[in-house]
């Protein structure tokens, strides 16, 4: 099926959002993902040829559809600055007269302010007013519902006193005014404070769009540069990065090199040398050196595109706790209603203030309550801990996993290329009768280049100029080698221990080599643990985290790995079967964390509570894990767990902040305790009541996460 995104200009709340959701779900499309901080959807299509019904449906909804490259169309008052400006313009007069000590005589004419509140009520009914219709219609009333009622409230209750002649009695054009002006100003206020949120992702939007300087050739072979925008390269073009430039796309070096800041990507500070035949992230910065390099990817399949693409994905999805606050986002608006409606009538008939004072309570009651404070709460905390995430070279793919970390009380770790770097060196090779040592190097590397394990790859990069036996039949055995057999009917082994039928031999060795059963000679390799493990080991400790080494290696190794870092349980000498089944196990007995290197564990990491990988940038997005841990090291491991607890923690604080403001506000509306100018301030403190919601966001930038 093919898959779509789109951005969708007018989501201003959670719940236009979810009337987006609801409908695409009803059109028979499965799990689609909206974000109104994004205004971006994304799913795939239920069946050929439905795009065009489905954005036809998206704007009867109030929303307009355009592609995901596709620049919004620049009209007047068409964002939420310049409403509230031109709002401004009108409503000040009408407030500054409305103030004790202040008397503008001309503003005594009702018709007066009828004519300074037109304006103001036309811009808020084309916005507020439509997007209420819309919502009503499809049956999710959104948030502009209880404007558009409370502003036309208050202006049609003016206007019939107008035109009847009592206006004096009947003047509540201010509240028209100042209701809309105001609402319009908090919006501006939350669009403000949520793009703040969203700082690291633009930062990273940002590193996409940049000048590159493409070399081509003459009739003469002489170097020509163009400086061209990145978005016109092509896979093959060969650039010129001077240092202090930014690499414009995933580019392999051809001639030169220079230390590279990748931190855009990968969250590490320190440069990295690389040099001819070194690949280059798109986005990274060249600090010094001069380099010549082609271009590898571009558009969706490079690095940084891959990055953006899961964070706005994982935006999209909804973590557990956001459901409850779903729910009653749902049915909150309605709710609203009927306090007003009993606001109105309650004031009317059991208090002596008269209807116009009885109007304004219900009125307060309909601006002050905030559903979209309720909705923001677990988006707003989402993006900034994904965004902090993605800056520090951490990825998570759907918005659960940085949730369900709060749950994580052990963690599990592969050995070779996790806690150990990976990069192994030939220490010794050991050749028994009947085969030279070239002969040697040439079968095993034969066999051992179709292998992925780190071993292997050590093994064919170091002998990888020898010559190449073909093969009959190769396959590679899972925990066990590789296994071949010659044009002649021969069969041959490279792979660990249990590969060997003769239990006379002597353990200890990494690859041993076979040749009709017959061992005909082993290679040892050495690894090195990383240097910043036995940190993160005790860091995960004091965090009351048990850790776990899993692993297929020979227990001797794993013994050595295991107790020279204090790694509390130590499994050696397990297939990838025995691994799977040994994960399960662990998360029966408490939720589960597992660290891999994303290929051979793949199905580990799928299995455990939440899988890790320590992977090559390059392969970020076929990663079996739910987290991708950028820079190839453990040390950001502690923060990931800590940014998991600390926006579960944040999101708390603001469904806590949002119940407590309505459950407080309405019942202050309705008692009339805001005075005469309740719809005044029930706007301003609702427009408020989001930003300190962003604000708390906000503040996971700053917290302290281990």
């Amino acid at each position: 099926m093919e898959s779509v995104q789109w951005k969708v200009d007018g989501m201003s709340c959670t719940n236009c959002a979810l009337s987006i959701h609801k409908y695409l779900e009803s059109e028979g499309v499965k799990e689609p993902k909206v974000s109104f901080m994004e205004g971006e959807v994304q799913f795939e299509l239920p069946f050929e040829g439905s795009e065009s019904k489905l954005k036809k449906g998206i704007s009867s909804l109030g929303y307009k559809v355009r592609g995901s490259e596709e620049e919004p169309t620049k009209k007047f008052l068409d964002n939420n600055k310049e409403r509230t400006l031109f709002s401004l313009v009108f409503a000040l007069p009408l407030v500054l007269h409305m103030l004790p000590g202040v008397h503008i005589h001309w503003m005594m004419n009702p018709y007066v302010q009828l004519a300074f509140t037109t304006p103001i009520f036309i811009l808020g009914m084309s916005y507020f007013g439509r997007s209420a219709w819309h919502s009503v219609t499809k049956g999710i009333p959104n948030m502009n519902v209880l404007v558009a009622i409370g502003a036309a409230a208050s202006f049609g209750y003016s206007l019939y006193g107008t035109l009847i002649g009592q206006g004096m009695l009947f003047a509540y054009y201010e509240t028209t005014a100042t209701i809309i002006t105001l609402v319009f100003f908090g919006n501006y206020l939350e669009d403000a404070s949520v793009n703040s949120t969203q700082r690291a992702l633009k930062d990273l939007v940002k590193a996409q769009k940049v000048m590159a300087n493409m070399i081509v050739f003459d009739e003469n072979h002489k170097e020509i540069i163009f400086n061209v925008e990145s978005n016109t390269l092509k896979v093959g073009d060969i650039l010129l990065i001077n240092a202090g430039e930014t690499v414009p796309m995933d580019s392999k070096i051809l001639w030169g090199d220079a230390n590279v800041n990748e931190a855009i990507v990968t969250g590490e500070s320190l440069p990295i040398h690389k040099k001819i035949g070194e690949l280059l992230i798109g986005g990274s910065t060249i600090e010094n050196g001069t380099i010549k390099a082609y271009v590898t990817a571009v558009g969706d399949n490079t690095v940084l595109a891959n990055i953006l693409k899961m964070v706005k994905s994982a935006q999209g999805e909804k973590p557990p706790v956001q459901i409850l606050a779903d729910k009653i986002s749902a049915v909150f608006v309605p709710l609203v209603l009927s306090i007003a409606l009993v606001t109105l009538i309650g004031n009317y008939f059991f208090t002596s203030i008269g209807f116009g004072e009885s109007m304004l309570r219900a009125i307060a009651v309909l601006v002050i309550s905030c559903p979209c404070a309720m909705g923001l709460a677990t988006p707003a905390a989402i993006a900034v801990g994904l965004g902090r995430g993605a800056r520090n070279g951490v990825l998570f793919k759907n918005a659960k996993s940085l949730e369900t970390f709060k749950d994580i009380r052990q963690v599990v770790f592969d050995k070779t290329g996790t806690l150990t770097t990976g990069h192994f060196e030939i220490t010794d090779i050991q050749l028994l009768e009947g085969i030279t040592e070239a002969d040697f190097k040439i079968l095993t590397y034969s066999l051992e280049k179709y292998s992925n394990h780190p071993i292997a790859k050590c093994i064919s990069s170091t002998w990888k100029n020898t010559i190449e036996i073909k093969w009959q039949q190769i396959e590679e055995v899972k925990g066990l080698g590789i296994q071949a057999t010659d044009k002649d009917g021969n069969t041959y082994w490279a792979g660990s221990y249990k590969t060997l039928l003769d239990p006379t031999i002597e353990d200890g060795h990494n690859i041993y080599v076979q040749k009709n059963n017959k061992l005909i000679g082993w290679v040892d390799v050495a690894d090195q643990i990383r240097p910043e493990a036995k940190e993160v080991i005790e860091t995960l400790h004091l965090q009351g985290i048990h850790t776990v080494l899993l692993s297929g290696d020979r227990k001797d190794k794993c013994e050595q790995v295991g107790n020279a870092l204090g790694i509390q349980e130590i499994i050696s000498e397990q297939s990838p079967e025995d691994k799977l089944n040994k994960l399960e196990e662990l998360t029966k007995i408490s939720p589960t964390a597992m660290v891999g290197d994303g290929i051979n564990d793949a199905p580990a990491l799928a299995k455990a509570t939440i899988g890790i990988s320590l992977s090559n940038a390059s392969h970020i997005a076929i990663q079996s894990a739910q987290v991708i841990l950028m820079n190839q090291g453990l040390k950001n491991l502690p923060m990931s767990l800590g940014l998991g607890r600390r926006t579960y923690e944040t999101i708390k604080e603001n469904l806590a902040w949002a119940f407590s403001y309505n459950i407080i506000a309405i019942p202050i509306a309705a008692l009339g305790l805001l005075g005469t100018w309740g719809p005044t301030y029930g706007a301003l403190i609702m427009g408020l009541s989001d930003v300190v919601l962003a604000i708390n966001s906000f503040r996971l930038f700053k917290k302290k996460l281990v």
